[in-house]
């Protein structure tokens, strides 16, 4: 099985390298090959996403991705800084599919800004549509206002738009993923005010005729915001579209503590895969060895789970970083009174002595 290894800016290198020592630890016949994503590409060949790169991504059954990003980049041109690496991977790879749970560990329950009772045992997963929406919709740029009361003024715009087949697959993914699970199905939009939502809600609507035993529910995006924190244990899967779940899925990171513990995937219609941690490159703390690598070490297990077909694999990393927690071990991010501070390295290390 081959694992493109992309680790990226910031962070990324010091994190992906202790999730690839938990990878070799497992005894598996993985083959790792490396390449230049983000910053890094671009100083590589000039491009946030090479076509060396992309070819290995290609070819690759997974990718085990980092983070990409830094401010000394702010000033290229748009399509030449390090975050246009990951758009392009989820369009070149179809990566239509993005999983985000946010499970709060029990040793955690008093890391989380919520009252333990109210967020004490959450553990719900977000899916996310990444191909469509505003960030890929046409026609987006700058021109002189057409009309309005500023006619003549410079504007920026964007293009929200979803096609009928677009949220057919993402809903048929969002209803299988609930139907093992809680059978509860949340739908997030603003079809009060969007005609893209509508026909978002619209169709979640059809396809739920094809799942009778999953409950569908429909909220507003601004409502569901507030819900997170109000009653968040009341959501087991919520699926929305491409802008909103990048906004709710970040704040469902944080209910958890941290968001550098949880990890994501995100899939195509094979299930192949492009797994990384939800956190971004934080070059304010790149290369001090203090990050937190199990977002990354989760996203590798999420990886053997959803892509390379070893759950019990995946099992057995999940299980060790509940070892690891258990023993109060704990990065910067998730540090507490009267537990262990560690860095990067011996959280790495740590899990791989509890496999």
């Amino acid at each position: 099985m081959k694992i493109a290894v992309l680790p990226g800016d910031g962070i990324g290198p010091e994190i992906v390298t202790e999730a690839v020592a938990v990878l070799n630890a497992l005894g598996e016949s993985f083959e790792l090959e490396q390449a230049p994503v983000g910053g890094a590409g671009y100083e590589a060949a000039g491009h946030p996403l090479p076509e060396a790169t992309l070819k290995l991504a290609k070819e690759a059954d997974a990718i085990l991705f980092g983070a990409v990003g830094d401010w000394k980049y702010d000033t290229l041109a748009r399509e030449l800084r390090p975050e246009q690496a990951i758009l392009g991977l989820r369009k070149h790879l179809q990566l239509f599919a993005n999983f985000r749970p946010a499970i709060l560990y029990k040793e955690l329950a008093d890391a989380s800004s919520l009252k333990p009772e109210i967020v004490a045992g959450l553990d719900i997963l977000i899916i996310r549509e990444l191909n469509g929406d505003i960030y890929f919709g046409q026609p987006k740029g700058f021109r002189q206002a057409p009309d309005g009361p500023f006619e003549g003024s410079r504007e920026g715009f964007d293009t929200m738009r979803y096609t009928v087949p677009e949220v057919v697959r993402i809903a048929h993914v969002a209803f299988q993923a609930a139907a093992k699970r809680g059978k509860r199905l949340c739908s997030v939009d603003k079809a009060n005010v969007l005609e893209t939502s509508q026909l978002w809600r619209d169709t979640m609507i059809e396809v739920a005729k094809d799942y009778p035993d999953v409950e569908l529910s429909h909220m507003y995006v601004d409502n569901a915001a507030m819900q997170l924190v109000k009653a968040p244990k009341n959501f087991d899967v919520v699926v929305t579209g491409n802008m909103f779940g990048d906004i709710l899925s970040d704040e469902a990171a944080m209910l958890t503590g941290s968001i550098g513990m949880l990890p994501s995937a995100s899939l195509d219609a094979k299930n192949k895969g492009l797994y990384e941690p939800s956190h971004g490159s934080a070059p304010d703390i790149a290369g001090k060895g203090v990050a937190n690598p199990l977002a990354t070490i989760l996203s590798a297990a999420m990886m053997l789970r959803y892509t390379l077909g070893k759950p019990e694999q995946a099992d057995r990393i999940e299980a060790a970083v509940k070892k690891v927690l258990a023993q109060g071990l704990r990065t910067p991010d998730i540090w507490q009174e009267g537990a262990t501070k560690v860095g990067t390295r011996e959280m790495g290390a740590a899990v791989v002595a509890a496999l």
